[in-house]
């Protein structure tokens, strides 16, 4: 049977206005908070679509006042308003994909997922604009986006990886001074918006590079076993837990304070296709150091299932009881864990993050429902057999993880050790760039700042080696500076002072990382 002229006529008009919505990029203020839409379209893309805008929408419409009453804003609110750009604008990006999927639907639900879409974008672009004025002071004048606003906000809604062409890629081990351009990789610049920033006092650090391989490591305790282990193909020592059902490991630290962060680089060998579906590597917060969860505790369960969608559990208890939060998110992370990730866990408070690699899986603002009371770090690993492995390596538990960019402001000077680099290399491990991206976010706020980077080694190696080490490093800091953030060159200054500044003994792996540093002072 042939279509009426009249529904091919509406059929046209709908992916018409639509087009139109998509390609909009002017928002008038928003006087009348926006409603959501109350029933789904029935398209997955659509509905998905709607859902996350309007999600985003709800986070950033509380602070439409802000502005007009003089309110500042304090770390949550900056992080919440830098979440709703990124997170707006990768939404954004997505909604030309869903012409498609609009195409084959009836006329009547076309013009419905047309509204709908019409009114997520509207939510989306509000979000967005009110996110990047706020964040650069500028609430009150719409029409006019100060050059702070734009690179404020460019590490969040511009593509990087334009940058990519000025930038080496060399993946070839020579001396431990490799020249500083080539640390500038596609790798880098995908983590670009890597949010992550680790504390600044080590509580603990552990790379078993003390410990035999066959033994239990020192600074450790478990109910089970485990060993230290080289692999043939990979770098380092790395400790194997062993899998069973109330099997705990946890590191000798008991005090942990109410901010700080963990870090850690995992590597899995012989999973499968047949690698149990309840098969899991847990990470604890508990109120004790027997061998169980505790009567308070939180959890975070990463399944080790493959090449499909399993649930990542969340749950917490405390005094006995349930905790507020118990949920399940259904996550592939397969291609990851086969891939040797790193591991990154910031506690503010009541707040727990959770990265894989440079991506936030949990985000959880009380998840923490008592303060003083999880002390204690475990892990867990259940449901593998004797031909699947897990091991850990470079435990890092560092006291802090304030926000660095107030601490250069006020003080003039920070020190780090979240800046890692390839052993013995220039190179910038990826997951640093938390702290560059916030370096950065100062230097745009403020044109009149300019900062001199200086880098620090540990003992190892010979003192001329390790100055010239320390130099390409701060060289590299300035080039991600440069060439990922757009900073102006003229604006960065570097210097290295090799081994010569320690604090902490270069005779212990904890001394070492220490003295492994990144140094930026305001000049």
């Amino acid at each position: 049977m042939k279509k009426l002229p009249i529904l091919k006529y509406l059929k046209q008009l709908a992916i018409a206005i639509l087009l139109v919505t998509l390609t909009t990029s002017n928002l008038e203020a928003q006087t009348k908070k926006l409603k959501r839409p109350k029933s789904k379209v029935r398209i997955s893309s659509v509905d998905n679509f709607v859902q996350k805008s309007f999600n985003i929408y709800d986070k950033v419409y509380k602070y439409d006042g802000y502005a007009a009453s003089g309110t500042s804003l304090d770390d949550e609110d900056i992080d919440v308003l830098e979440e709703a750009i990124e997170d707006g604008t990768t939404i954004s990006d997505s909604a030309p994909a869903i012409l498609k999927d609009i195409d084959g639907a009836s006329v009547f639900k076309q013009a419905k997922a047309t509204l709908q879409i019409n009114k997520a974008k509207n939510a989306l672009r509000y979000s967005i604009e009110t996110s990047k004025e706020l964040l650069v002071g500028h609430r009150e004048n719409k029409n006019k986006e100060d050059k702070e606003d734009s690179e404020l906000s460019s590490n969040s809604d511009k593509d990087t990886n334009s940058n990519s062409s000025n930038s080496s890629n060399s993946d070839d081990e020579g001396s431990k001074t490799e020249d500083a351009a080539s640390n500038i990789s596609n790798g880098l610049e995908i983590y670009s918006k890597f949010d992550f920033v680790p504390g600044d006092e080590l509580l603990f650090f552990d790379d078993f590079s003390q410990d035999f391989i066959g033994d239990l490591p020192s600074k450790w305790n478990t109910n089970g076993s485990g060993a230290v282990v080289k692999l043939n193909n990979v770098e380092g020592h790395w400790y194997e837990l062993k899998s069973g059902q109330g099997l705990f490991v946890m590191p000798n630290i008991n005090n942990l304070p109410e901010d700080y962060t963990i870090e850690f680089d995992l590597l899995t060998a012989g999973l499968s296709s047949k690698t149990a579906s309840s098969a899991k590597f847990t990470i604890i917060l508990s109120d004790t150091d027997l061998f169980k969860n505790g009567k308070s505790y939180v959890s975070v369960s990463l399944p080790l299932v493959q090449n499909r969608e399993y649930s990542m559990r969340v749950h917490s208890y405390f005094e006995g009881k349930k905790g507020k939060i118990d949920t399940r998110t259904p996550v592939n992370i397969s291609q990851e864990l086969n891939n040797q990730p790193h591991i990154a866990i910031s506690v503010t408070k009541h707040r727990y993050r959770l990265w894989i690699n440079e991506v936030k899986h949990v985000d959880i603002p009380r998840f923490i429902e008592k303060l003083d009371v999880l002390n204690y770090l475990k892990f867990n690993l259940n449901s593998l057999n004797e031909d699947e492995h897990l091991m850990i390596k470079n435990l890092k538990i560092l006291k802090g993880g304030e926000d660095l960019r107030r601490q250069l402001i006020s003080k003039g000077k920070i020190s780090t050790n979240g800046i890692l680099f390839d052993s013995g290399s220039a190179n910038i491990q990826p997951q640093s760039l938390g702290i560059v991206r916030q370096i950065s976010q100062v230097l745009m706020q403020d044109e009149s700042i300019k900062i001199n980077i200086i880098g620090h080694t540990d003992a190892d190696g010979s003192d001329v080696t390790n100055l010239e080490l320390s130099k390409a490093r701060a060289a590299a800091v300035k080039e991600a500076l440069v060439s990922i953030y757009k900073i102006s060159e003229s604006r960065l200054t570097t210097d290295g002072k090799g081994e010569t500044q320690p604090v902490g003994d270069n005779n212990t792996a904890e001394g070492k990382s220490k003295n492994r540093r990144v140094e930026f002072v305001k000049i």
